[in-house]
């Protein structure tokens, strides 16, 4: 199992920048949140994720392992979209799934292109695929490129973690976008701790 790599420097700086969030990491300890070195498989992933609990995600993973082993794009393609979408996902995602393997397997689309781009231009270029939304794209520089500055607007969780971190009732752009440009360049690593709070 391949795990997201941080370590006590990145810790060391936002105890020093976010006190209560210092507090927490130092009662929490250090997470460990498994991540998906391959792009295609974690961009699957990343789509079949989409407005469902973990717990779904997990189940829906799991069948699709069983009935088509490895998750490569070359396999993919070759599967009937109703196959697909009999994993327990919508239509709509076995669509988006079918087509970006297809981009990917003749080479329309060049995932390991995206290591040496910036965050802005990894965000674009996935964004501009069919099924692939902002939030889609910033968990996959997080959970597969292992990037170490992203903190999701879009992810409900996060935004959860930082109003339990902060005692917030409700909590507006203007003050999330502080607390994310207060973590930088360590973003994604707070990330992991409001994951954690938010489901405390």
């Amino acid at each position: 199992m391949a795990i997201f790599q941080y370590g006590q420097k990145e810790l060391d700086y936002l105890k020093k920048k976010d006190k209560k969030l210092g507090e927490a990491i130092k009662r929490i300890g250090f997470i460990e949140r498994e991540v998906i070195p391959d792009l295609f498989t974690a961009l699957v992933n990343s789509i079949v994720a989409q407005q469902i609990s973990m717990k779904a995600v997990d189940t829906i993973w799991g069948r699709m392992q069983e009935r088509f082993g490895e998750i490569t794009a070359e396999n993919m393609a070759e599967q009937a979209v109703e196959d697909v979408q009999q994993c327990g996902m919508t239509m709509k995602k076995a669509v988006w799934i079918k087509n970006i393997a297809k981009a990917v397997s003749q080479g329309e689309l060049n995932l390991n292109e995206l290591s040496q781009l910036s965050d802005e231009e990894v965000c674009r270029r996935l964004c501009s695929l069919n099924g692939i939304g902002l939030w889609t794209a910033e968990m996959l520089m997080t959970f597969s490129l292992q990037r170490k500055d992203v903190v999701s607007w879009g992810d409900l969780a996060i935004r959860r973690g930082m109003m339990r971190l902060y005692h917030h009732k409700k909590l507006d752009k203007a003050k999330f976008e502080r607390y994310k440009k207060r973590y930088s360049p360590y973003g994604t690593i707070a990330s992991l701790y409001l994951w954690r709070l938010s489901a405390e």
